[in-house]
């Protein structure tokens, strides 16, 4: 099982930055994928991006691309995820999963093995 702790969630006002962080405990960087996916209350966990290790291809969703920017420290096994110009309708519990096996894209919960505990993010208007 992939341990996973994310950081840096908090509160900021509409325009203002976080950098959220994802410590891994993964020993081997081959062929997986890290995601952050986002969940408000009363809604379904809702995907924001990945990167994939190897070749380091990232995505995003449509609703934070050119705000948000997903990056890593390979010798920290750290992922980041960078969020700027935030909306009060980016206030959710963020987590960081890992999938151990990737496939072209990566924006399901379902194909993620392990998941971390979340940290909040409240954006106010």
């Amino acid at each position: 099982q992939v341990q996973l702790v994310e950081s840096g969630g908090g509160l900021v006002q509409a325009g203002g930055s976080l950098r959220l962080s994802c410590a891994t405990s993964l020993r081997t960087f081959s062929n997986y994928a890290i995601g952050w996916f986002r969940q408000a209350p009363g809604k379904e966990r809702e995907f924001v991006s990945y990167m994939k290790w190897m070749g380091g291809s990232t995505y995003y969703a449509d609703s934070v691309k050119g705000r948000f920017t997903i990056s890593r420290d390979s010798a920290k096994k750290t992922v980041y995820l960078q969020m700027n110009s935030l909306k009060p309708e980016d206030t959710a519990v963020y987590y960081c999963a890992a999938a151990i096996n990737t496939h072209e894209t990566m924006i399901l919960p379902s194909q993620y093995d392990s998941w971390g505990q979340g940290t909040q993010v409240t954006v106010s208007s």
